[in-house]
């Protein structure tokens, strides 16, 4: 009786979740959305209760009420829960940013098949056992096409579920030269000119973002704490006070973690393409 409670909460909550299947298949993540939800409840009530019990001792030390326990559970069960939720969301951007690199490559790798006289069928064969994971979005494309879908019905299905904005656009545009009719090679030059102009101004805007970030770089964790350190000795041996090496050692971790925290920043901005 508990195990059809327990299935009845879990599609339940998975109910709420409209966009979870799209989202999982597009993440590339082998679970349903009733899996996925059974498996981050499981997940989110153990660590939630190991967590809890951190806090007991810690309330039980301050000498606080240990009814404040229930809404700390809760609390910590809903946290993890949307943080394995933000994990799928994670994997949607990771894919996005790996194809965008390659997207380029896989479409002019295409158009050039395409003039050569492939037909399109044998052009997305071809690409697809090139290299990347632009090329491995292709081969589904392909093995749809090869379960008995139609080359615009398996162009529709990698429309919906491409993490990539840029790959759908090519995708689109060839699925509607297809279904007008017309040679595919026009609309996908163009639309490749198009990704290729916003790439360019991608690096200019990246170009200016680069150049104030390496400004405000040099003056918080180049000017700033040198100076400031030199400053810091100057004073500290007018008024006595003891400069140990505890002291450098959090003033050299404070300096690595501003550095780190820059480094991030940087590969934050970068946009990601392969011209």
């Amino acid at each position: 009786m508990s195990k059809i409670r327990l299935t009845s909460l879990v599609n339940r909550v998975a109910s709420y979740f409209p966009n979870l299947k799209s989202w999982l298949r597009t993440a590339h993540f082998p679970l349903t959305p009733v899996q996925f939800v059974s498996k981050s409840l499981k997940i989110s009530a153990l660590y939630s209760l190991l967590f809890t019990i951190l806090f007991f001792f810690m309330l039980q030390k301050a000498k606080l009420s240990l009814l404040l326990l229930v809404p700390i559970y809760i609390l910590l069960f809903i946290l993890i829960f949307e943080y394995n939720l933000i994990t799928i969301k994670a994997g949607i951007r990771k894919r996005e940013r790996e194809i965008d690199q390659e997207v380029l490559f896989v479409g002019r790798y295409l158009l050039v098949k395409l003039y050569s006289g492939r037909p399109l069928l044998n052009a997305l064969i071809e690409t697809a056992n090139s290299r990347g994971i632009a090329a491995n979005h292709i081969k589904e494309i392909v093995d749809d096409i090869n379960t008995g879908s139609t080359i615009e019905d398996a162009l529709n299905n990698a429309l919906i579920y491409s993490p990539s904005k840029k790959l759908r656009k090519i995708l689109f545009h060839v699925n509607n030269a297809l279904q007008l009719g017309i040679d595919v090679t026009g609309p996908l030059e163009s639309v490749l000119e198009e990704i290729t102009k916003e790439e360019e101004l991608e690096i200019q805007k990246y170009g200016k973002k680069l150049n104030t970030l390496v400004i405000f770089y040099m003056l918080a964790a180049v000017i700033i704490p040198s100076l400031g350190m030199a400053i810091f000795i100057v004073i500290s041996t007018f008024i006595n006070i003891p400069v140990d090496l505890k002291v450098l050692f959090v003033f050299a971790f404070f300096i690595v973690v501003l550095q780190i925290v820059f480094i991030t920043m940087f590969k934050a901005i970068r946009p990601v393409m392969n011209l």
